[in-house]
């Protein structure tokens, strides 16, 4: 990699007046301000539809978009919608996605779009062309409206999907990739990189485990042991891969997603990277994470069919937690980036010291924090039992802080990113709230917290060009 900086921000997160980010005109302005920061990578958090707590990790498909992020102006450009048909739009809120009143009303405005849209050669291509996942993705979301949006599971055997509302859901696809593809090449266009996420597992109410039980386990699910986040660990509930099944016929599930994951983006970070080569396993029964155990992944043997198939992987290793030296075997046989986090580097973990810029490596990513993570200005002012910290142990990370970093605490985010920017890591990302200094108000995510999460959302005059000169000195004088 080149030395380079960017900007974790979501799409949900940008600004407008529809009550959730879209991919039209604030996204092309959020580029073009990247582009006068001198940022090179805008990273987002996994694009799929959201199902349960509308948490980007628990998705209702490995390939579809969430056509949430559809632009309603876009729609009314292609003719689609009328002006008039947005302009009953609610007054929602500029700081927060409400999901509960967003979804219900973008959704019949998006039928009314539907009610206009004519199909074409083209989207009689895209369906062809996709047709190997959104068959089954669209018969699913059919079947999930008919069934009143309740889980696969619990469905009633005697309802079937209309055909209505299975064109609706592929229309819904096809605007998506297209009008992703279109602010992916004006970011192109910019010198903005495109990076994303994959989750490593599967939601258990999603396309996927409907339309192909057989590749996965339902008698236990995933998780990770007690944390600095959380004292009973995290449990996802997501069900874990049936590796046999999947090695079988020579991992050409994981290939596809892989290989549409790369359509989408120019490079992806895989989140919990250790969990291919051994993962924790949960009974599907128990209510917390402590009573799992490791179990052996298929390690580097997917990745060699990996990169088989689709050549050499731009992929980022997400390498955090319980992380051993087999772990690290895989990472480094084929390359990947990983990951340090600067908030991780002065607690009492003994991986700290490996968080500290002075012991990076140039074949790293390094972060501020993730979307896991408090804000800088959060953490910063937090106490003890905001994690699984007490308040000695805070105190004693603050005072570590300010000696490592030179500092009297005073604009710690910006201290924090330039300390970043000047490591030896070829690759620093920052989240957006870091950058405007915002609080704890900016948290996108408490894992192990149900509910509450993703909402996050900047205000429209929160793109200043103070930053952005300020970013771009620094980006010059560190030579990224």
């Amino acid at each position: 990699m080149n030395r380079s900086s960017g900007v974790l921000l979501h799409p949900t997160s940008l600004p407008g007046r529809y009550g959730i980010g879209e991919l039209g005109a604030e996204a092309v302005r959020f580029a073009d301000w990247l582009a006068a920061a001198g940022q090179r990578i805008w990273q987002v958090l996994p694009l799929g539809p959201t199902g349960y707590g509308e948490s980007p990790y628990q998705l209702f498909s490995a390939f579809a978009g969430n056509p949430l992020l559809l632009s309603l102006d876009r729609l009314v450009e292609r003719g689609w919608l009328a002006e008039a048909d947005l302009r009953d739009a609610p007054e929602f809120s500029g700081d927060v996605v409400e999901f509960e009143r967003v979804m219900p009303w973008k959704h019949a405005v998006l039928r009314r779009a539907f009610e206009g849209f004519q199909p074409d050669a083209e989207f009689a291509e895209f369906c062809r062309d996709k047709g190997w996942w959104l068959d089954d993705f669209a018969r699913f979301m059919g079947l999930k409206d008919a069934n009143g949006g309740v889980e696969w599971s619990k469905w009633d055997p005697r309802v079937s999907a209309s055909a209505e509302d299975i064109a609706y859901h592929r229309f819904l696809q096809f605007e998506f990739f297209r009008q992703w593809r279109a602010l992916k090449n004006y970011c192109a266009g910019l010198g903005i990189r495109m990076m994303g996420d994959i989750p490593i597992y599967m939601a258990h109410d999603s396309a996927e485990v409907w339309a192909h039980p057989e590749l996965f386990r339902l008698d236990a699910v995933a998780g990770v042991p007690p944390d600095y986040f959380s004292a009973t660990g995290q449990l996802w509930g997501n069900p874990l891969y049936r590796w046999d099944r999947l090695a079988a016929d020579g991992y050409r599930w994981w290939i596809a997603r892989m290989r549409a994951a790369l359509e989408l983006f120019d490079m992806v970070r895989m989140d919990h990277f250790r969990g291919f080569e051994a993962f924790w396993e949960v009974p599907a029964s128990d209510s917390t994470a402590v009573n799992g155990r490791w179990v052996k992944g298929p390690g580097s043997e997917l990745f060699r069919a990996l990169e088989a198939a689709l050549g050499r992987l731009p992929v980022v290793a997400e390498n955090l937690g319980v992380i051993t030296p087999e772990v690290e075997a895989i990472r480094e046989e084929f390359g990947l980036p990983g990951m340090a986090v600067l908030q991780f580097a002065f607690g009492k973990d003994p991986q700290a010291p490996g968080f500290r810029p002075h012991n990076y490596v140039r074949n790293l990513v390094a972060y501020t924090g993730t979307h896991d993570n408090d804000t800088v200005m959060g953490w910063w002012h937090s106490a003890g039992g905001d994690s699984t910290r007490t308040p000695q142990d805070v105190e004693v990370e603050k005072a570590r802080a300010r000696s490592y970093l030179g500092t009297d605490g005073r604009e710690m985010h910006w201290v924090m990113i330039r300390a970043l920017l000047a490591s030896v890591a070829d690759t620093v990302l920052f989240p957006m709230q870091d950058v405007l200094g915002i609080a704890s108000e900016g948290r996108m995510n408490t894992p192990s917290v149900a509910s509450g999460n993703w909402r996050w959302r900047m205000r429209g005059t929160a793109l200043n060009e103070e930053a952005a000169a300020r970013l771009r000195e620094w980006v010059e004088v560190y030579e990224r």
